[in-house]
């Protein structure tokens, strides 16, 4: 068997949720750069690559995890905000954030140049968001960085683009802090196999 098959199987089966990061010097903007190079490599159908990616690292990372948290403190109850916020401290203790966008003006633009299709674009977006998410994230794990996936969009979307000048038709998707893992994962359960795969 082949490194890069083993690699990969690995990659796949060891990517967990890490929920709880920490700093690390060793994380560095060019090591998520490289991590980036290799994860945009993610097919889209048509191959449109409407994924947009920002990341926001150190002080810019804690920053974003502040939004947040004044954001869902007006929302959550109060007896229920300090599980909240011991949950985001967490992510806002790593290294950076990872946003995910989709530019509505690339599936516009398919829509217009494959009509055929158009009802389509707007599902094979977020396919391709979801695959170039997992790509993110495996190659992070590969490379032993812990990260889990957040979705704390549409709450905080309006005072993120104000705050990092994101063009208005991107559209944010999914959050991904990261950092030195600072926590055991628990076990994964999965369905039994023969329910979910079907030879014929």
């Amino acid at each position: 068997m082949s490194v890069t098959t083993t690699n990969l199987k690995d990659a796949i089966m060891n990517r967990r949720s890490i929920r709880k990061v920490k700093k690390n010097e060793n994380i560095t903007q060019e090591r998520i750069s490289d991590v980036l190079k290799t994860a945009l490599y993610a097919p889209s159908a048509f191959n449109m690559q409407s994924g947009r990616l920002v990341v926001l690292m150190d002080a810019e990372h804690e920053k974003f995890w502040d939004i947040v948290k004044e954001t869902l403190r007006a929302l959550v109850p109060a007896e229920n905000f300090e599980a909240t916020a011991a949950r985001l401290q967490g992510f806002r203790d790593g290294v950076g954030t990872v946003l995910f966008f989709e530019n509505q003006e690339t599936v516009k633009r398919m829509q217009e140049n494959a009509p055929l299709y158009k009802e389509q674009f707007p599902f094979w977006s977020h396919q391709g968001s979801a695959m170039l998410q997992y790509a993110t994230w495996m190659a992070l794990s590969a490379e032993g960085i812990g990260a889990s996936l957040q979705h704390y969009n549409p709450i905080v979307d309006e005072e993120v683009k104000q705050t990092w000048n994101i063009p208005a038709e991107w559209s944010l998707v999914g959050q991904m802090p990261f950092g030195e893992p600072d926590e055991q994962p628990g076990e994964r359960t999965f369905l039994a196999y023969e329910d979910v795969v079907k030879f014929y």
